[in-house]
């Protein structure tokens, strides 16, 4: 089993520095289901990537969306990490050529000004913990060939995680509605996707309850300063290269990004 952790490993990096995806790792090198197995690749890839220097700046969850779930057959949450790497700014156009499969989908953020290692977390104790929120972009990438995926490819694959893009409208948890939050994610003036707070779990703060919980079980707590990605208020939508996108939230503001052009490559 570690061998085949390793190979699945090398295989995902290989992917990444090519720009040629993999086959699917389920029921190949690693057995279907196993999740465990699948987050101990993860694991081998959070590693490379600090040893080259990049930092931790928080982490996403996945599959939070019905939507999204359906797409893939996938009906549980998961989580990858995010790095300083994978951070682009506002507005700022994104090299076509440095993703693979890429998608956007819109999502609200949350900034943490407290640790959470305790794994039994009250929504107050999340509450007092986030510093504000912000809307976000996530453009997720797949490193496995035509987004053939089930959880045990994604989460080895950091949770199909590429960048983020965050907004700069911070906002308070008590001015916003979470559950209530509207989202428009618009490209060339049409809306490609709707959605709303209601549809990440519920509400976006039981996706936080769910990744402060897990990774404080982990041995592995979100930290202050640390950002959260809570997972796609609708679904996610395949980039046209040179298109751009923006993602309207209700109450917290927009976020854009944008393209190159594989032609002006």
């Amino acid at each position: 089993m570690e061998a085949d952790i390793e190979a699945a490993n090398r295989e995902l990096a290989d992917a990444r520095s090519s720009g040629k995806p993999c086959a699917p790792l389920r029921g190949r090198l690693l057995p279907e289901g196993d999740v465990e197995a699948a987050y101990r690749v993860q694991q081998l890839q959070a590693r490379a990537w600090q040893g080259r220097g990049e930092r931790r700046v928080g982490a996403k969850i996945g599959l939070t969306s019905r939507a999204v779930q359906e797409a893939f057959g996938v009906f549980q949450p998961d989580f990858g990490m995010l790095t300083d790497a994978m951070a682009v700014g506002d507005g700022v156009e994104v090299p076509i050529d440095r993703l693979l499969q890429p998608r956007v989908e819109a999502e609200i953020a949350f900034v943490l000004d407290k640790d959470l290692p305790n794994p039994q977390l009250t929504t107050v104790d999340l509450i007092r913990a986030v510093d504000h929120v912000l809307p976000a972009i996530e453009i997720v990438d797949s490193r496995i060939a035509a987004w053939d995926i089930s959880i045990v490819d994604t989460v080895a694959d950091n949770a199909s995680s590429g960048l983020f893009v965050l907004g700069t409208t911070p906002r308070r948890l008590a001015d916003v509605d979470l559950r209530l939050c509207g989202m428009v994610l618009e490209h060339a003036g049409e809306p490609v996707s709707v959605g709303a707070g209601a549809a990440c779990l519920g509400n976006p703060l039981h996706a936080l309850q769910w990744l402060a919980g897990t990774l404080a079980r982990a041995g592995d707590p979100l930290r202050a300063g640390d950002v959260v990605l809570s997972g796609a208020l609708g679904p996610m939508v395949p980039v046209t290269p040179g298109a751009a996108y923006e993602a309207r939230i209700s109450g917290l503001g927009s976020v854009r990004t944008s393209f190159s052009d594989r032609g002006g490559q």
